[in-house]
């Protein structure tokens, strides 16, 4: 369940938005109503997203938990392999035959809601707002679509780790690694000056994720464009330029992966980069040396607040249990629920005051806490900075167009234009 396994690949889903509008008609309500008031009775269908292997005892207990505390209810739970999710939903949806609880990510979600047919949790069952984190409620709220459209479920997030070693050697603080974009691009330049060029502070280039955290506006009000190369984000991009001049930035950056970031950072020729506790474990096991040196801290940004993975369980708008099904959704994402599931694998709760646990705010001096505390601070006040509408196919184009600017084929802004054009042309032709 590492935190990227579970995103769907977007061009499948807005095929899928497609097909919703045609199988449905579109529009808001698409059939159902927003109204969850009734009795609490009848069968409801649950579908889960891969998740049946790992954990059946803990859905089985919460099952049989709901079954009875609400007498004359029985829920049916179906797992779906990870691999065609989307496409699952998509047939789904247009065959109505749309599970009435459904385990998705917002990106998932987006065509439904726009569909009509998931249910305006924030209208039918907004009393229980309060129990949820803001910034997690607020990742199932849909651009150009009024309302949000799923309980939040489980989150989670990816510390940075740090060389603090080679701070040290820098002239760097470190026990103060940089917070904001600013003390980071300072303290990129002052290791590669440093160390001769022989040290890079980071490994990747800018992300749609990093234009998030630096503040940039990445998508209109509407949802209809994008807006990522309005100034601030062309300031990103020349910072990242000039990174990448002064040997701050990876000479291999351009065509840096994940597991090849990794390898750079395990070999201590990169000072920084984000990771999981899978990672911490592997250092242990890998790089002895590097182990002894890491530093744990949240990724740079300059709004305070992280990135959030999230997923949630959203309503189906025409289910004909409604009541019931609401009432589920809920039961499975409360406190008491969410804090038994993260306690048997590494993701956190998305419900206010669960984070203050000393399951997550106490170390025991393991691998596994030092991580799962930084992660559970820094989950408080996350939020989702990747659009909703953002597919695999722009984050590629988005790449490119950095890589050219990097490389000084075009200039930040020309860059940053052509992708937000031909980002726009797909997000209108999906």
């Amino acid at each position: 369940m590492h935190r990227h396994s579970r995103r769907a690949p977007a061009a499948a889903v807005l095929a899928a938005s497609a097909l919703f509008l045609s199988a449905c008609g579109g529009g808001d309500g698409g059939g159902g109503t927003d109204s969850a008031e009734g009795k609490v009775a009848g069968e409801v269908t649950f579908q889960t997203w891969n998740l049946k292997a790992r954990f059946q005892k803990y859905f089985d207990g919460v099952i049989a938990e709901f079954q009875k505390k609400y007498p004359g209810t029985t829920v049916k739970w179906i797992d779906q392999p990870a691999e065609g999710y989307p496409q699952k939903l998509s047939a789904d949806a247009a065959a109505g035959t749309l599970p009435d609880v459904v385990n998705v990510s917002p990106d998932l979600a987006y065509p439904l809601a726009k569909a009509g047919l998931a249910l305006n949790v924030e209208k039918a069952a907004g009393k229980y707002r309060g129990e949820y984190l803001d910034g997690a409620w607020k990742s199932n709220a849909m651009p150009g679509v009024s309302g949000v459209y799923a309980f939040p479920w489980y989150l989670n997030t990816g510390p940075m780790f740090y060389n603090k070693d080679l701070f040290r050697k820098a002239g760097l603080d470190p026990e103060k690694p940089p917070t904001t974009y600013d003390r980071l691009f300072a303290d990129a330049l002052t290791m590669a000056r440093g160390s001769d060029r022989k040290i890079a502070m980071l490994a990747g280039t800018p992300s749609i994720e990093d234009f998030g955290r630096y503040g940039v506006r990445l998508m209109n009000a509407q949802g209809t464009a994008f807006t990522f190369n309005e100034p601030k984000g062309v300031q990103l991009l020349s910072r990242y330029k000039e990174l990448y001049a002064t040997g701050a930035l990876d000479s291999q950056a351009l065509t840096a992966v994940a597991e090849s970031a990794g390898r750079k950072f395990e070999q201590q020729s990169v000072a920084m980069n984000p990771g999981s506790a899978l990672d911490l474990e592997n250092f242990k096991r890998d790089a002895p040396g590097l182990y002894k040196n890491i530093g744990i801290t949240d990724a740079v940004n300059n709004t305070g607040k992280a990135n959030m993975y999230v997923q949630g369980l959203m309503v189906n708008a025409q289910s004909k249990v409604k009541p019931a099904a609401v009432v589920f959704a809920h039961f499975v994402t409360d406190q008491r629920h969410q804090m038994a599931f993260a306690q048997q694998v590494t993701v956190f709760p998305s419900t206010k005051g669960a984070l203050d646990d000393p399951y997550f705010t106490k170390e025991d001096g393991t691998d596994a806490t030092r991580v799962r505390v930084a992660a559970a601070k820094s989950l408080k006040t996350a939020v989702n900075y990747t659009p909703v509408l953002m597919s695999d196919q722009m984050k590629t184009v988005l790449r490119n167009a950095v890589a050219r600017a990097l490389q000084g084929k075009q200039s930040p802004q020309q860059a940053l234009d052509s992708a937000v054009a031909e980002c726009d042309r797909l997000l209108t032709s999906g």
